[in-house]
């Protein structure tokens, strides 16, 4: 074999490699991905029981807790969902709050959620603290 045709066989090899990483790659990501929709788009599709967040704001008066997490609703103003949050709520969570829930689609037509995420605003202000004066050390 020439060592001309030697290299384009390796080239080849090379590409092909290449090729196969891509694909993989993409493959393994695309497995990854959590689909965002709000609440009017999730209750559409309420047949695909994939893994997804929904966006909305909790319904005022649904929140109820229960021994394995809370249960609510969320809506986005043209649809409403219920969730059953297992787990704990975070701090933030209320009733208005603006949350992405995590989860699925359930047979009964509920959002099983495992995880919420509170949309905050972005200025953040600490506490005020009483700072002791410089003579009283």
């Amino acid at each position: 074999m020439t060592r001309r045709r030697r290299r384009t066989y390796v080239a080849i090899a090379m590409c092909v490699a290449a090729l196969g990483a891509i694909i993989a790659l993409v493959v393994v990501l695309s497995q990854n991905i959590e689909y965002f929709r709000t609440v009017s788009e999730a209750v559409a599709h309420r047949q695909d029981t994939s893994r997804f967040r929904m966006a909305g704001a909790v319904v005022n008066g649904s929140i109820v807790s229960t021994r394995i997490g809370v249960d609510f609703r969320v809506t986005d103003g043209r649809a409403t969902a219920t969730v059953i949050q297992h787990g704990d709520a975070p701090q933030l969570f209320k009733d208005g709050a603006p949350v992405v829930c995590e989860g699925h689609w359930a047979a009964n037509g509920k959002f099983i959620s495992d995880r919420i995420l509170i949309k905050h605003g972005a200025d953040y202000q600490p506490p005020a603290v009483k700072q002791p004066s410089a003579g009283s050390r």
